[in-house]
């Protein structure tokens, strides 16, 4: 039997998985995007000028704004092994658009053949855009490579659509709180 789906049954239908609550997979709450649900409340005492989790089991970023009046969550790459992996608190301390990249030491000691910076364009692993952080060589940036989206693929940063990083920085304030979990 063939269905006939009209434009409103369609439009109710995405509506109403839009509202409807969370779901419970394995003991952890999933919104439907799929991702973990977390409360900034679990991490930071008030938003400040807005908070940042980046959530390495899910893959995906959460921002909230200042007054609570934005919240998005963006799918991310995160570090290739544990090792590259920090978790913990830090912060924005500058945004820059049209990054250059430069390989850490231990990266430089792993692959010689590296070049020593990478100016902004297409070949920069850094992307459009970038956040720095606290932590030394620690970044939350765009990547022109789309495959990396999703999965292990960075050598410790967490990565973003250039699209999604343009967004985020476009809200994301210096002294933005971040917790990696």
């Amino acid at each position: 039997m063939n269905k006939v789906f009209s434009r409103r049954s369609v439009v109710t239908t995405a509506l109403a998985a839009m509202a409807s609550p969370a779901l419970a997979l394995d003991g952890v709450r999933h919104n439907i995007s799929g991702f973990r649900d977390i409360a900034w409340r679990d991490h930071f005492e008030s938003l400040g000028v807005g908070v940042i989790v980046a959530d390495t089991a899910s893959r995906a970023l959460h921002f909230w704004n200042a007054d609570e009046t934005i919240y998005r969550i963006y799918p991310t790459s995160v570090p290739l092994s544990e090792d590259l992996t920090r978790l913990g608190y830090t912060e924005v301390i500058r945004k820059v658009e049209g990054p250059t990249w430069t390989p850490t030491p231990s990266m430089r000691e792993r692959d010689p053949s590296l070049p020593r910076m990478i100016p902004a364009g297409p070949g920069n692993p850094l992307g459009t855009h970038a956040l720095y952080l606290s932590w030394q060589f620690y970044r939350i940036h765009g990547t022109h490579d789309t495959r990396k989206i999703g999965r292990r693929s960075s050598d410790g940063c967490i990565g973003l659509y250039n699209e999604m990083i343009a967004e985020l920085f476009g809200m994301a304030k210096v002294g933005t709180q971040v917790r990696l979990i």
